[in-house]
């Protein structure tokens, strides 16, 4: 597991040894602590490719988080460059390891969302079908690792490559609200999403044994939102001009993740 040290890394590699497996725990900076048994801790640069590829000799699987998270904190040619090289070694190394199981993380913003000057939607509920309206370097490079793994799964038949589009991942809910404490047209463009660790670490997990082949997309979000506001309500005032196609009725998310629920059996409010 790459980006070991995140806190959605944590998540996995808890729920990982607690269902017997051991993890090779990867990432660029030393663990702060010592590792748990059943943990081997392994530091290395995801852009060093015989370094991941050396790491990875003997797994079973590769789960994929490590990334810069965010754009603007660092530059956008540094953003990029880094996800979108550590995504291609991660999973190329993985083939060439003999590795047919692959989960990575890619995100929301893959289609334009949080980080864009005024987000684009085509419709609503967001279904991994949306169309692609990125404009920034992080939301970029998370575009470009699902088309690394589309051309890495056409090439190598055997594989099974899961991308979980995560939201906001949070500790519980109201942490996510106070995230969002914003002026509402700046709101907005996240569509008061978001998602719990354990859910979302199990996604992970579950992707690992999904029965599919090739590569799918997958949203992972909590079934509401943040706001106390009716779905409906924050549409209509928000997003007047996007069209719905499916259920927002009570608080129900933006965002409709039966894709997960149906080819990784997943759901958040019983997954974690």
């Amino acid at each position: 597991m790459t980006g070991a040290n995140g806190r959605i890394a944590g998540a996995v590699a808890a729920f990982a040894l607690a269902d017997g497996h051991s993890v090779v725990a990867i990432d660029r900076t030393p663990p702060s602590a010592a590792p748990a048994d059943g943990t081997r801790a392994v530091t290395l640069d995801m852009t060093d490719y015989d370094a991941v590829l050396a790491a990875l000799k003997g797994c079973d699987a590769l789960i994929h988080l490590a990334a810069i998270p965010v754009p603007f904190k660092q530059p956008d040619h540094k953003v990029h460059n880094n996800n979108v090289v550590g995504s291609y070694n991660a999973m190329r190394a993985a083939v060439e390891c003999g590795i047919d199981r692959i989960c990575q993380a890619s995100s929301v913003n893959a289609i334009g969302l949080s980080f864009s000057r005024k987000a684009h939607f085509d419709y609503f509920p967001l279904d991994e079908a949306h169309p692609d309206h990125n404009e920034e370097a992080y939301g970029l490079s998370k575009q470009i690792c699902e088309r690394q793994a589309d051309s890495l799964a056409r090439r190598y038949e055997t594989l099974s490559i899961a991308s979980i589009r995560f939201h906001w991942v949070v500790s519980d809910r109201a942490e996510a609200g106070a995230v969002y404490n914003l002026p509402e047209e700046q709101a907005g463009r996240h569509l008061w999403g978001y998602a719990l660790y354990g859910p979302a670490a199990r996604a992970c997990l579950l992707a690992l044994d999904a029965d599919f082949r090739g590569h799918e997309v997958f949203y992972i979000a909590a079934p509401d939102t943040t706001n106390d506001i009716p779905s409906l309500e924050l549409a209509r005032r928000w997003h007047p001009d996007v069209p719905i196609r499916g259920d927002l009725s009570g608080h129900r998310s933006f965002f409709d993740c039966s894709k997960a629920e149906r080819l990784l059996g997943w759901r958040h409010d019983d997954a974690g």
